[in-house]
């Protein structure tokens, strides 16, 4: 199981502190990861804030895997953001994938001069034992035993994670499993990132939830009812420690932090299409 989606972005509630104060306007970004979902809004939001993105990808003749492009990449970047993500729910490969990605970024980032290295991660990961959680565990690891500057901010799953729940497995069946969570907007997310990263690196941040706790198995159901779509919802709680974590508060923040504005509802609401909505 996935992050939050595409491993989206915090409208917060008035915490942003004095973050404001300290920005270095006109930084380069790189943003590791900016094609995917969250990578979006980060480049989107380094724009609006007067940086300069520079998107790591394949797509941009970047392999954060080898290493191929990354230098060149890197050459006058201030700091890096780390969205990356894998989809895969096999501990072994979310490791071998996160292992070598932080620390093909960690290098090249020393080499580069890089001062700030900003990841994404996940809140909870070190409360239940899914194998892409030890993928994201690791990958904090190689962070912090780096010589960059860090900081680490864990979010909550995104509102596109009831969707891509459905997606993992296709047909009339739809296997959904027993969680809650705090479910946060993936601009939101990005917004927090670019606040962190605008500041001095401070280690672990204050962990980044949504307005509200929801039920995955109800948010998908809610999903499928606004879209008109028939498929037989099977909730299923998963084995041992692990689906007592899920299904308790595992995969909530622990203390204050920032919290986004979107609803999982009002989300929904917006990307629900017009027709559907309708009755169409």
């Amino acid at each position: 199981m996935t992050h939050n989606g595409d491993n989206g972005d915090n409208g917060d509630n008035g915490d942003t502190g004095s973050v404001s104060a300290k920005e270095e306007p006109g930084m380069r970004v790189a943003v590791a990861g900016g094609t995917g979902l969250v990578g979006r809004h980060v480049v989107e939001e380094l724009t609006a804030a007067g940086h300069h993105p520079v998107v790591l990808a394949r797509s941009t003749g970047v392999d954060l895997v080898t290493g191929t492009g990354l230098d060149g990449a890197l050459a006058g970047v201030d700091a890096v953001v780390d969205v990356t993500n894998v989809t895969t729910t096999s501990g072994k490969k979310a490791i071998a994938f996160f292992d070598r990605v932080a620390h093909t970024l960690q290098d090249a980032g020393e080499q580069a001069g890089v001062r700030h290295h900003v990841l994404l991660s996940i809140v909870g990961i070190d409360r239940v034992g899914l194998g892409y959680y030890q993928g994201k565990l690791h990958q904090e690891s190689v962070v912090k035993s780096g010589r960059t500057p860090w900081t680490v901010l864990r979010a909550t799953q995104f509102h596109e994670f009831a969707q891509q729940t459905l997606d993992r497995v296709p047909g009339p069946l739809a296997v959904v499993p027993r969680m809650r969570t705090q479910p946060v907007a993936a601009r939101e997310v990005a917004q927090r990132l670019v606040r962190l990263v605008s500041a001095p690196a401070q280690g672990m941040a204050p962990e980044l939830a949504g307005p509200r706790v929801e039920q995955l198995v109800d948010m998908t159901g809610r999903l499928l009812r606004a879209r008109h779509q028939r498929r037989l919802l099977l909730p299923v709680k998963m084995p041992g420690a692990t689906g007592t974590a899920m299904t308790g508060d595992g995969l909530l923040p622990t203390g204050p932090g920032p919290r986004g504005s979107q609803t999982f509802d009002e989300w929904l609401t917006l990307h629900t299409p017009h027709h559907a909505r309708q009755g169409g």
